[in-house]
Order: C-alpha cells, then sequence, then structure tokens
C-alpha cells in the first residue's frame, strides 16, 4: 500500500523520506538555534472521520516549518475511541521519525506529542490515560492548551 505523502505549504508533496530531509536541512541553516520536534493529531467527524497529523520543526523564538498529513477512516461515534485513535497515529509517527533522528545522531533533537485534549472539556477525563500512553513510550506529552501541534496545526486542515 502506497504511503500518503506530507504537504508542506511551502514545498508541496513530499515523501516522509523527504520531509525528515527538509527538517534537517531547516535546521542545517540556523544550527545554533533550539529547536522542538512536534507531533500532533486531530480529527473532525463527518459521515467520515478526518485525521490530520502535523509534524512541526519549531525554531525557538524564530519561526517554524511543518507537515501534514490526512488519512479518512469510518465515521467513529465514540469519543474516546477517536482520541485514543488519534495518539495512537501521533506514536507511530513520532517513534518513526524519533527513529530516524537518532539514525541521524542528533540527540539534542526530542520529539514531543501533542493532544487534542485538555482540562474544559468533554476529553478531560481522558488526560491521564492518553498522556500515559505517550510518556510511556519515551515521548513528552503536551495537552492544550499549549498543544498547539494538535490543536491549531493540525485542526487546521480538518475542515
Amino acid at each position: 500500500m502506497k504511503e500518503e505523502p506530507f504537504i508542506s505549504p511551502s514545498r508541496g508533496p513530499l515523501s516522509f523520506d523527504a520531509m525528515v530531509a527538509d527538517i534537517f536541512q531547516f535546521i542545517a541553516a540556523d544550527p545554533t538555534a533550539r529547536y522542538k520536534l512536534i507531533v500532533g493529531t486531530d480529527s473532525q467527524a463527518r459521515d467520515d472521520v478526518t485525521f490530520v497529523t502535523a509534524v512541526i520543526v519549531h525554531r525557538l523564538g524564530k519561526g517554524a516549518r511543518y507537515y501534514y498529513r490526512r488519512r479518512v477512516q469510518p465515521k467513529i461515534t465514540s469519543l474516546r475511541q477517536k482520541i485514543f485513535y488519534e495518539t495512537a497515529i501521533s506514536l507511530t509517527l513520532a517513534d518513526r521519525l524519533a527513529r530516524r533522528v537518532r539514525e541521524a545522531g542528533d540527540p539534542s533533537l526530542n520529539v514531543e506529542i501533542h493532544l487534542d485534549v485538555g482540562n474544559g472539556g468533554e476529553t478531560r477525563d481522558l488526560i491521564r490515560e492518553v498522556t500515559g500512553m505517550v510518556t510511556g513510550s519515551g515521548f513528552r506529552a503536551e495537552i492544550k492548551p499549549y498543544s498547539y501541534g494538535a490543536s491549531k496545526v493540525a485542526d487546521r486542515y480538518t475542515k
């Protein structure tokens, strides 16, 4: 099965390998800066559910570059199931990205996962479980209002 490309607003469709190369090129342009590598997934339900996963390389205080990928799944009626599926998608990609970063020999670049859950809504009862999934897998977890990778970047492309 052919993997869906990642879309870069400035570079167009990219394979996973081309996206990773572009991330390293962005970092190489200012190697003294500090960076965050973020993965976040959000979804929007209609007849089907559109899941969008964003990868953001954030040059702290100096901008960012991002990429996203969409996938459509049959309708999921349970909010719990949808949030767990979003988390699983992010974990799978973050693991793949972290392995590639380690292979490239950059120990300072850690991947963090932004979750579309927060204390203010229906998802508050799921925070402990999904953050546990993420931290138990070795990644830092962020929730709303700090999870802009999911709640802002990915959300923008679910519509």
